[in-house]
């Protein structure tokens, strides 16, 4: 079966990464845990937003809001959803230009937020896909 939404991970076998500090590692391995327990969910890099999904996935997205909790507000939504998600390894690259702009202790606790206000806000809309069916491609 096709996937509704596809995303990248550094931490699936064959991803990595060139630009993560040990600390933000354990902060979104740490907060992945969360989520997957909370949404059975398999996901191995919540925090990152190379993403790939059809147009029919927007309506479940709702993006509002503005920093680095946006990549675990979709993810969490989507879950929500019962949408099918498939993870592929991706590499990324070193910084070019310039320095990151997260603050870790800071963006972390506001992604810690996220989970918790979409845990008791109502649940989504169930797509036509009846369940969250996750596959990781690089099997």
């Amino acid at each position: 079966m096709g996937a509704d939404f596809v995303k990248g991970s550094r931490f699936a076998q064959g991803g990595a990464s060139a630009d993560i500090t040990p600390a933000r590692s354990l902060g979104n391995r740490a907060l992945g845990a969360i989520v997957n327990s909370l949404y059975g969910t398999h996901y191995t890099d919540l925090c990152y937003g190379y993403n790939a999904f059809w147009s029919r996935c927007l309506p479940y997205m709702r993006v509002d809001c503005d920093g680095f909790e946006v990549e675990t507000l979709i993810n969490v939504r989507i879950a929500k959803a019962g949408l099918v998600v498939h993870e592929v390894p991706s590499y990324e690259r070193a910084r070019i230009h310039g320095d990151s702009n997260l603050r870790a202790i800071h963006d972390g606790a506001r992604v810690l937020r996220t989970i918790a206000l979409e845990r008791i806000s109502a649940p989504a809309q169930r797509s036509v896909v009846p369940r969250l069916a996750y596959r990781l491609l690089a099997e």
